[in-house]
């Protein structure tokens, strides 16, 4: 791990950063320049101010989205403000042009005030097509995609929700065929009541799960629990636990068929392994050291394993859902991505690993794989075109 580190600060260093901006038009000649620049420019301008949708047709508009964050909840590091999140959004800009083709934008704001973030967004909002919020806290990242999602006119996803989750569906419904479960007769527990497990359990709701139960540090969550509660784990826990178990993490996860892990390193152990049910499904995806080593996780008698690293079998890795999902959105030109959009991200996702290929520690395409960004496109914009999703 040592070694990565050194290398990536190295390779950040020689290049200077990972994103630059390259011309679509010659500007070798003052023709060049009259086309590109004054006063050619001001034809297209006439056009899209007579009709403001042609912007799509004479800009990049169509073809670009803002990566959005405050620094307040960076991967494997916190709170760490704007500059220091700006690697990590330049890094999913790269992502985003090399996997769908789409020019995407770092924007680090130096700010952690709801308000002030919602507005800034909107100002921005003209010149993109799509809006990507990453590494924004909860509560509040909630809040501020609920509110940009209502009035703007163009996607907005939150990945660290909706993407984590659309890849741990995707991995669970091979992990499904694996252990010879339907997902409908299985029981899980997630720890981590954050963006990312709220999500994972909403999906997992929609998908018609058996039962559910969230964890945050307090233990269960349940109807009626007061402590350390509103917002939305007061909403999650209204479709969860049905039975309302208490207790903490190693008490609820007794007979579990599933384990899903969005919250600190080394909170699981052997014991409570062996304590799930027969073949469960262990993913660990805290990062950079996940709730419980893969090998000890297989040890102890989980059927399918997968983390958030690399170097481990079943990487559940975001990179898998959302440059699809964007790509599949702009060439839908939809307003909004749905709960639809996410179940059908996932299963193209799934079906990219065959049956010769499926096994216990092969349940989800690699990252780099690059039919997964084809084909989850596909199915997001056929979803959204079935369902006339504006």
């Amino acid at each position: 791990m040592d070694d990565i580190y050194s290398r990536s600060l190295k390779a950040h260093s020689n290049s200077k950063g990972k994103i630059a901006i390259e011309p679509k038009m010659p500007v070798k000649t003052k023709d060049d320049m009259a086309i590109a620049y004054t006063p050619g420019v001001a034809e297209p301008s006439r056009k899209i101010h007579d009709n403001p949708k042609k912007v799509y047709d004479y800009t990049s508009k169509g073809n670009m989205v803002a990566v959005v964050s405050d620094g307040s909840a960076v991967l494997g590091l916190g709170n760490v403000g704007p500059l220091a999140a700006l690697p990590v959004m330049e890094g999913k800009a790269i992502l985003f042009k090399e996997f769908a083709d789409i020019d995407a934008i770092p924007i680090c704001l130096d700010t952690q005030d709801t308000e002030e973030i919602i507005k800034t967004v909107k100002n921005i909002a003209p010149t993109f097509g799509g809006i990507n919020l990453e590494d924004i806290s909860a509560p509040r990242c909630f809040e501020i995609e609920k509110r940009l999602k209502e009035e703007l006119d163009i996607p907005v996803f939150h990945d660290d929700q909706h993407g984590t989750a659309i890849v741990v569906l995707a991995a669970l419904i091979n992990a499904s065929k694996v252990v010879e479960k339907k997902i409908e007769d299985m029981s899980a527990v997630i720890s981590g009541a954050g963006a990312a497990g709220i999500a994972i359990a909403r999906i997992l709701v929609k998908c018609s799960i058996k039962d559910i139960v969230l964890c945050d540090t307090k233990g269960a969550i349940y109807d009626g629990r007061t402590e350390n509660m509103g917002g939305e784990k007061t909403e999650i826990s209204k479709m969860t636990n049905k039975s309302k178990k208490t207790g903490l993490l190693e008490d609820v996860l007794v007979g579990a068929d599933i384990f899903i892990g969005v919250s600190k390193p080394g909170i699981v152990t052997e014991k409570m392994v062996s304590s799930m049910a027969l073949d469960a499904i262990v993913f660990a995806m805290a990062n950079p050291t996940p709730e419980i080593m893969p090998e000890l996780a297989k040890k102890a008698g989980a059927k399918v394993v997968g983390t958030g690293r690399s170097d481990f079998p079943n990487q559940v890795n975001n990179v898998l859902a959302f440059p699809g999902i964007f790509r599949g959105a702009l060439d839908a030109y939809t307003r909004n991505i749905t709960e639809d959009m996410y179940i059908a991200a996932a299963k193209a996702i799934a079906n990219i690993v065959d049956e010769e290929t499926l096994s216990e520690d092969c349940v989800i395409p690699e990252p780099t794989d690059p039919r997964v960004s084809r084909e989850v496109a596909k199915a997001v914009c056929f979803a959204a075109t079935k369902n006339r999703v504006s």
